[in-house]
This record gives structure tokens, sequence and C-alpha cells, in this order.
């Protein structure tokens, strides 16, 4: 069902519009309207030109929360109670003492990464056992420290160092890289540093103050880094002691701020005017009824308000929202009707439709008690413990499905347990003139998709009457034309089928001419009816042209949508001869039963086949019974703020 819904004008002081989204639009769900487009044929109405004052601390609460707590949030219930001006104050206080320390933070990561790459230079070295400050001071010997891959430095090895002044000491090696250090004389080192350069050598600096060994370096720069890490963490301590602390205070003062935020936010939907020495605020926007009505009861008493309530949507400028509100047994099928479109405000809510049809096609199909019971207790499980709609629905199908199995006669395929209430789908037939013998469960299903057709003709009807459209009404595939062609051509085949006699040609004429005239003259008479010229745009010769192949196209539907519930009845029979070859897997009828088989093969089937018919039904639900009279073109009702109040 969809809600009735009221359009609201609430207008007061501009000063007062902060504390009428605190008090009033927080308490009830409303659908805010842009109010310069709702009354644009209002005079003297401007926006709202002001900068959001909470926005910036807004966004610190959201940083030290996300701090605090992490994500997602899940936030306590606050013990405290802060004004907006507290709840500034006390935001700005503990981002400056949590900045303090930030920036103690940050300067001592930067020393540590400078002091990490040092380290990272020296550690290679760390077999020179030789103070690094002493190198550093000779005057006529040339130093360098670095790196070779191990590929040149074979290759430099056997073919150049002898060739050239210089030595190196073997530092460190590993399968790739060796890092080494050469000392050349200063007269000829441009000329060697050449040749190392040559060999893809990569020199690495040492800064001037190193002092020591590389091993003492290295250790030294290990207590360094250690005592640095240590004062990091203190500070991260530091910094979650303080947020702990004041855990109750950021709570209250961050959900203050998000509500003064998200509020003051309010004036992009609202409009202000002046009248006399006063500016007035104007809030327009959908609401229910009953929240309505609530609405004014609260109002009542504040003399600073008024609140008129629209008893005609005639002369309002957007469209109503669409608000469903279905019993909780269906509310789970309401998955289905949002995946599809939600329906116009005013139009029919197949919500309950969905729900009993769906749930009885997939029984049909799926007739098992064995099966249906574990479809009907897991999903009930999983819904009452995840709160997931397709659980529910699964649980609903289960539900039909124990209920077709014991019609069948079938538990978790054993078909020799229980009698058959109604009777067993693959052996049921029937011998139809012209046809022969057919499986009866076939007859059933076609029958059954002629009577949802008709409701389904019958609900476009009434949707197109209420939306006041003359074609779909009366002259559509799917309209009174339809339904009356659609009804005589059933009627002659039940009584050809029964044997009985025919209607007369001049009746049989009558019965099937005027429907199919007036589907094949739709345009040109709702033209007539809406008082507009019936003259056809493309020309009389395109007309006749494009009718008739329309018409045998609608012809071809009739017959191709009620033939497509045969899948029904073949479902129903498949399922039963699946269940037939697993228990002749499991060697049932030989009397030696393989029980593990047998719960395997149910599984498999209660997966496989389950998936498959709930697919197959959601699909004759959408293009079988939605495609004739369910538009979809609705819009969701988007509330300002959730309800604080239980509904």
């Amino acid at each position: 069902m969809i809600e009735t819904m009221k359009f609201l004008n609430l207008t007061g002081p501009k000063s007062q519009i902060d504390r009428v989204a605190e008090e009033y639009l927080s308490k009830y769900p409303i659908h805010l309207e842009n109010t310069l487009s709702e009354l644009h044929n209002v005079k003297d109405l401007r926006p709202f030109n002001e900068t959001n004052p909470y926005q910036e601390d807004y966004r610190k609460a959201k940083d030290l929360i996300q701090l605090c707590f992490g994500e997602p949030l899940s936030l306590p219930q606050p013990q405290v109670s802060l004004t907006i001006q507290e709840a500034s104050e006390k935001i700005r206080s503990l981002d400056q003492e949590l900045t303090q320390l930030n920036c103690q933070k940050a300067e001592l990561e930067k020393e540590l990464d400078s002091l990490n790459q040092f380290r990272n230079q020296v550690a290679p070295f760390t077999g020179l056992n030789y103070d690094l400050s002493r190198i550093l001071q000779f005057r006529c010997i040339k130093f360098r420290f670095g790196r070779i891959t191990k590929e040149y430095f074979n290759k430099f090895q056997s073919f150049v160092y002898d060739t050239l002044d210089t030595i190196f000491y073997l530092c460190r090696e590993d399968e790739e890289y060796v890092w080494l250090v050469y000392f050349v004389p200063a007269p000829v080192a441009e000329r060697v540093d050449a040749v190392y350069h040559s060999m893809h050598f990569e020199r690495l600096l040492l800064p001037d103050s190193v002092v020591g060994t590389p091993k003492e370096m290295s250790h030294d720069l290990d207590e360094k880094i250690a005592v640095i890490k240590t004062s990091i963490q203190q500070l991260v301590s530091q910094t979650q002691d303080i947020l702990k602390s004041q855990k109750n205070e950021l709570c209250a003062a961050f959900q203050k701020l998000e509500n003064y935020a998200q509020n003051f936010n309010i004036r992009k939907l609202a409009a202000c005017t002046r009248h006399d020495d006063n500016t007035f605020f104007i809030l327009c926007g959908w609401m229910s009824q009953s929240d309505a009505l609530r609405l004014k009861e609260d109002l009542s008493n504040d003399s600073e308000l008024l609140l008129i309530i629209e008893e005609s949507h005639n002369n309002i400028a957007s469209k109503a929202p669409t608000k469903l509100k279905n019993p909780a047994l269906f509310r789970p099928f309401e998955m289905f009707i949002q995946m599809y479109g939600l329906p116009d405000y005013g139009e029919f809510d197949p919500t309950i439709l969905i729900g009993l049809t769906y749930s009885f096609l997939f029984g049909f199909m799926f007739g098992d008690v064995g099966q249906g019971l574990c479809l009907l207790i897991g999903g009930f499980l999983l819904y009452r413990t995840k709160k997931i709609s397709l659980a529910a629905i699964i649980s609903c199908c289960g539900f039909f499905s124990t209920i077709f199995g014991f019609l069948f006669g079938s538990i978790f395929g054993f078909e020799d347990i229980i009698d058959a209430i109604w009777m067993r789908p693959g052996k049921a037939m029937s011998t139809l003139p012209f046809i022969g013998r057919l499986n009866t469960i076939f007859v059933i299903t076609v029958a059954l998709g002629m009577g949802i057709i008709i409701l389904t003709m019958i609900l476009n009807m009434i949707n197109s009457f209420r939306s006041h459209d003359t074609e779909k009404t009366w002259f559509d595939t799917n309209g009174a034309a339809g339904l009356v062609f659609y009804l005589s051509l059933i009627g002659v085949v039940i009584l050809f089928m029964a044997g009985k006699p025919m209607p007369a040609a001049a009746l049989m004429a009558v019965m099937f001419g005027i429907p199919l005239l007036l589907l094949f003259l739709k345009e040109p008479l709702t033209a007539l009816v809406e008082k507009k010229s019936p003259k056809p745009e493309s020309g009389i010769g395109m007309f006749v042209v494009q009718g008739f192949f329309e018409l045998f196209e609608v012809m071809l539907s009739y017959f191709s949508n009620t033939v497509s519930f045969v899948r029904v009845g073949a479902f129903a029979v498949s399922h039963a001869a699946m269940m037939e070859v697993v228990l002749m897997l499991a060697g049932y009828e030989t009397g030696n039963t393989n029980w593990l088989v047998v719960v395997l093969g149910n599984l498999f089937v209660c997966g496989m086949e389950g998936l498959i018919v709930g697919i197959q039904v959601l699909r004759l639900e959408y293009y079988e019974l939605f495609s004739r009279f369910y538009r979809g073109t609705g819009r969701p009702f988007k509330p300002y703020q959730k309800s604080s109040i239980e509904s």
C-alpha cells in the first residue's frame, strides 16, 4: 500500500529556521522540495545566501571521531548534553591539543625517516673495520663508497682491475650486488672514476659527520631509532588517552554539530521573503498524512510558526513521492518492487500481489514437503539473525513449497511415504481434443496463466482510469477492448474443449470483430474522446500498415504470454523427475539405499533448482504481470532526517 501524502508549507521568522529543523523536522520524516521551484509564482522570494558556520567544526569533529572509534562508526549514546557553543569550543580545544601532539609526532617521524635513510646507507659497509672519520680526512687519496652488480664486478675484476691504479675493499655482497669502497690517487682519480662508472658503479654519499666504524655507527643509529620510535608510540598513546578520557564529550559534541551542520543545509531548499520590517523563511515538502497531523498538533502551541496543509495536489508543481507501507509479512517483497521501479503516487501498489503470486508459483514449481520445510526454516532463521529481505522471501516460498509438497505427495523426493492429496505432477494425464494425451499439470498452469493475465488487465484498467489515460483504459491491448477479446477467446476455447456448441457466426463476429477493430483504431478513437484531431500524422496508408502489424503482434502476444505459463508446470514435472534420478542413483529402487547420495542429491536439487525456479518466477512477474499494468515511474520518499518517533 502507498501512504497518503500531504503537501506542507511551513513559515516563520528567519531566525527560527534552525529551531524548526532541530525541534520539529528532525522528529518527523519529511521529503523537502525546493521552495523557489514550488512557489515560482510567488513574488519577492529569494534564496538564503549564508555560509554554514558549523561545517568546519563538524569536519574536525568527524576526523576526531574516526580517530577515536575507527571505521565503520559505531558511536555510543553520549552521557552528557552540550549546547552548540559548548560543542564547538570542545572540538576546537581538543583539536588544538591534538594538533600540537601531531606536530611533535610529525617532526619525530621526519627525523626517523632521516635516520633510517642514513642507517640504510651505512649498513652495507659494516664489514669495513676502520674509522670513517679518518677516511674522510684523506688528502692525497680519493675514496668512493658504492655498489656494483655482480656481473660487472666479475668483469671488472677479471679484465680491468689490474690495469688501474686503484684498490678496493669488499664490504658486503648478496645475490645481485657487491658493496665496496675503492681508493685511488688524487691525480688519476678522474680517469679511474670514469672506468668505474662505465662498469655501472653506483656511488653512495656519506655525510661529513660520520664518526667511528660503520658497525659502531649502525649500532648507534639503531639506538637512536629505537628511542624515537618509543617517543612516537608515547605520543600515539597520549593521543588515544586524551580521546578516551573525553569520549562522552566528543560524542555529544559530534552529534550536536552534525545536527546543526545538516540542519543549516536546510537553507538550500528554503526561501526567504520580507514583510514590513521582518524577514520570514518558507519551507515546502511532502509528509505522510498521519505525520502531518501530528506535526500540526505539535505546532498548535507555537505562535511564531504557521503550517499550511494543502488538501489538493492539483496546484502543486512537484509529483508526490511514494512511501510504501505494507504488512510485515509482505514488506520483504518490496525489494522486488524497488528493483523494477516504485509505483507512482496513486498507482496500484503490487507488493501484496507479487508476494502472493511469487510464493504461490514458486511452491507450485518446487513442491516438496522436506525441501520446502528446509527453505521455510532456513530462510526464517536467516531473516531473524541477519534481517535479509531475500531470506524472508525464501521462507515464504518454502511455506508454499511445503503445501504443494503435500498436494503432490512428495517429501525429499520420496513419493511412497505420503499420499498425494491432489495429484502426482509426473503421472497425471488428460485427453484433449486435437491434442491427445497431455500432462494435466500443463493444462492447469495454462488456465492459471489465463486467470493471472485477466487479473493484470483489470488492474491496468484501474491504474489507467486513475491516471486519466483514455487509450490504456479502453482501447489498449490490456484495456477494456483487449480484455473483451481475450475473454471471448477463452470462452470459445473452453466450449470447444468441452464439446459444447459454438456461438453463432454473427455473435462470434461481434465478440472478436469489435474488440479487434477498437484495438486497430485506438489512436484516432482516443483522439476523438479527448477532443483532438483523429487524423493520423503519418497518413492513412502508413496508419493502416502499422495498425495491421501491431494487431498481428497483439494476437501473437496473447498466445505467447498464455503459453509462457507452461513453464510453471514444466518445472513441477522436472522437479519430480530430478528427484527420481537422485533416488535411482542412490539405489533406492533396489532396496540398497545410499543415504549420503540421497542427502547430497537433495542439497544439490534444493540449491540449483531453487535458484533457477526463483529466477523464472521473477521473470514471469516482471514480463507477464508487471508489463501489463505496472509503470513503476514513482520517485522514492527521501526524508530530510530519519524520524525519531516510533511509528
